[in-house]
């Protein structure tokens, strides 16, 4: 099963993408965890994306292409894939649409789960990840047992450059203004499935699994 995860920044879909990919054995393909590798790696590749990243801003199509379809291609994606993060733009969908079916592939299903802007506001700004090991909180929705350390390594936990109020606007308002144009571009393929991001993870996860099936 090929599958597509979209969402605006703070829909949950880290949350979802876990879920999914325990349930249907399939690898998932999160370019903004491949940047961060990069990024942490210090590679030119990660210090491109970085500049891109810091502002809120997207990482140019053709880099974020030759990233993602390079990775289409290792073995654990034969049997299916979720990507998370990509493609973000109509050029983007259109030149894996290209890829894919160059190599006798095609998406299955495109999940689109929605959530309104004052609640992604809200998850975001009060966003913070452990420095060490990656673990998510939420000052108010998943606080840590102790404020500023991490549950599962004492790790210190930060709030990430992205998740201040500015940037998080303004990566919603991206989002709106290049992605959204994606879920037109698939619905005209008739392979998207909307699905309400403000129901609860349970609910959101059940609602996935009535769409692909058990």
């Amino acid at each position: 099963m090929n599958l597509i995860l979209l969402g605006p920044p703070g829909a949950g879909k880290g949350t979802q993408a876990v879920k999914i990919v325990e349930k249907y054995n399939i690898p998932h393909i999160s370019t903004g965890d491949i940047f961060r590798e990069n990024i942490k790696k210090g590679t030119e590749l990660g210090k491109k994306a970085k500049e891109y990243m810091d502002k809120g801003e997207l990482v140019p199509d053709d880099l974020v292409c030759e990233i993602a379809t390079s990775r289409l291609l290792e073995d654990d994606c034969k049997n299916g894939f979720l990507l998370d993060g990509f493609p973000r733009t109509v050029y983007q969908a259109e030149k894996l649409d290209e890829f894919l079916e160059k190599h006798g592939k095609k998406i299955d299903k495109v999940l689109d789960i929605a959530v309104e802007k004052e609640e992604l506001m809200t998850r975001l700004i009060g966003r913070r990840v452990c420095k060490a090991c990656g673990a998510t909180y939420h000052v108010t929705n998943m606080p840590p047992k102790k404020e500023g350390v991490c549950d599962k390594c004492g790790g210190e936990l930060m709030q990430r450059a992205d998740d201040t109020a500015e940037t998080v606007e303004n990566r919603i308002e991206v989002y709106n203004s290049q992605t959204m144009p994606l879920v037109e571009y698939y619905e005209k393929a008739g392979n998207i499935a909307h699905i309400d991001g403000a129901i609860g993870l349970e609910n959101v996860f059940n609602s996935i699994v009535s769409v692909l099936g058990e």
